[in-house]
């Protein structure tokens, strides 16, 4: 999808309720530590939290969720760590295929796939295929996802099809294209839970214009009812995109 179309698709007036939400999902290990438990307790809550967020957007009007689950900085956390989520990743994938593709949603993920392991790519693309019909909710996860190594990976495709002579003068449309997140509009709002206020590397390009909430709530206390609090708060903004 274009940019300037995925930009229609997102325009709307103040009574309108964000057709695609990005969660920052920040706050899994402060919310275990603050109660005396290690980081992966936090995290294994976290990804319930995922559970009921995902049930609660298409009753929300959201059709599009997008959640950043694992950024390419994220690897420089203690090994146990990192292991640790990767475990929580793949349990996740397994024990919610069925239930997502009987529920309508369609899993996706964005970021290098590189640098994971064979089994969690094998499971990525089994699930990815498994809900493609799929279209009462489209989900995205971000892993292993960084903002501007998505932009020097579009830019390094862009410059192959110049190179191949499949682009002349590249505009930004061309670049959309070479995204991870080609095909999909951009985010008409990005949350961020546990009081951070940084954008930390997220969707750089798609959320140019989206509009942002910062919520000191925990991700692991972040509840649908947090959720639609939020949405009836973006309902009163007024989104001009530049225009007067």
């Amino acid at each position: 999808m274009a940019a300037d179309t995925a930009q229609a698709l997102n325009t709307g007036g103040s009574s309108q309720r964000p057709r695609h939400v990005a969660i920052i999902m920040d706050g899994n290990g402060r919310w275990a530590t603050d109660r005396g438990w290690p980081r992966l307790v936090g995290h294994r809550r976290g990804a319930e939290r995922v559970k009921q967020i995902v049930r609660a957007c298409p009753d929300l009007g959201v059709n599009w969720l997008t959640v950043y689950a694992f950024s390419t900085e994220n690897w420089k956390r203690s090994t146990e760590e990192v292991l640790g989520l990767m475990k929580i990743f793949r349990r996740y994938i397994e024990r919610e295929a069925e239930g997502m593709s009987a529920e309508g949603v369609r899993l996706r993920f964005i970021g290098g796939r590189d640098r994971l392991d064979g089994k969690l790519q094998a499971l990525m693309s089994s699930i990815e295929a498994r809900t493609a019909g799929n279209t009462r909710l489209n989900l995205t996860v971000a892993i292993n996802y960084g903002g501007r190594d998505e932009l020097l990976r579009a830019a390094t495709k862009l410059a192959c099809k110049v190179a191949q002579g499949e682009v002349a003068e590249p505009t930004e449309n061309d670049l959309h294209a070479c995204l991870d997140t080609a095909g999909h509009p951009d985010p008409d709002l990005v949350i961020r839970t546990s009081g951070e206020t940084r954008t930390s590397n997220f969707l750089p390009w798609q959320a140019a214009y989206s509009e942002y909430e910062f919520t000191p709530t925990l991700w692991p206390d972040f509840s649908p009812d947090h959720l639609a609090a939020i949405l009836d708060r973006f309902g009163l903004r007024d989104r001009r995109f530049g225009g007067v």
